[in-house]
């Protein structure tokens, strides 16, 4: 895995989402405007924590390279390289994928 160009800030996240397999339903293909948003994504790079208000900082839960489950409209679409990604807070990962 190559190194992120971003690297997000206290407990922000980069995730790619990981489209899902399904071109067609019976004998009908989806168009690319009728389909959800997967909602399964890999952690791409991750902010060191947020801060308390003491001063000490709470790690983040989850690590790069983690499959995670996030909400449908969470965080904010940038490209990287052409490639869309979203930069989120933790908060908005529901579930860590095993």
């Amino acid at each position: 895995m190559s190194k992120s160009k971003i690297t997000p800030l206290a407990d922000r996240i980069l995730v790619r989402r990981i489209e899902e397999e399904v071109a067609k339903v019976g004998s009908l293909y989806i168009p690319d405007t009728a389909k959800e948003k997967p909602q399964q994504a890999e952690v791409i790079a991750a902010g060191p924590g947020r801060v308390k208000e003491d001063g000490t900082r709470v790690p983040l839960e989850v690590q790069v390279g983690d499959k995670v489950l996030i909400s449908k409209y969470a965080g904010t679409e940038i490209k990287l390289d052409g490639v869309e990604h979203l930069i989120m807070r933790e908060d908005d990962v529901l579930a860590i994928i095993k």
